[in-house]
């Protein structure tokens, strides 16, 4: 099966973090520049933001994907796409958590049943994660076809290391 675009694109950024703990970096701050198209400094509405939102939007329109108005919100992810009845390989996953909203894509499953998910703010960084499946809210298709192909649906188990992290 072809790769995604969008994952594709978040895999190449496996590894950046924020600084510390303060939801803001080099590398975030550039994703927001690029979905602002306007720089981003100290003040601005968005700097220290979390920014789960701002790493899923940044992949998707950086491959030409339509994205929510309110990206850097995760649960504004439920405004957009394609609502799914279960995971599939490139969809949205979307879960309330203590204070807003975490956002992130699901690339597989473990041999448990847990979700594998690859997304920004995952115990500050661009890492896999490991979720329940019944943690999330919904789960989003954002592809180029109002549907993804059936095949997706049969998630890859996958042995790469993946941590149960909190997201900010």
């Amino acid at each position: 099966m072809k790769e995604l675009d969008w994952i594709a694109e978040a895999k190449k950024h496996l590894g950046k973090r924020e600084v510390g703990n303060t939801n803001t970096s080099k590398d975030i701050e550039q994703w927001q520049e690029y979905l602002l198209n306007t720089p981003i400094k100290k003040g601005h509405y968005l700097y220290g933001v979390p920014w789960c939102g701002t790493f899923v939007a940044y992949c998707l329109k950086k491959c030409g994907i339509a994205i929510p108005t309110n990206w850097f919100r995760a649960l504004d992810y439920t405004t957009k796409g394609t609502l799914l009845k279960a995971p599939c390989y490139g969809c949205v996953a979307i879960k309330t958590r203590k204070g807003g909203g975490h956002v992130t894509f699901v690339v597989g499953k473990t041999k448990q049943g847990k979700l594998v998910c690859l997304g920004g703010n995952q115990g500050n960084s661009v890492c896999y994660a490991t979720y329940d499946v019944n943690s999330f809210n919904e789960f989003r298709w954002y592809g180029r076809t109002s549907t993804p192909l059936q095949e997706r649906y049969n998630l890859p188990v996958l042995s790469v290391t993946a941590n149960n992290v909190t997201e900010w």
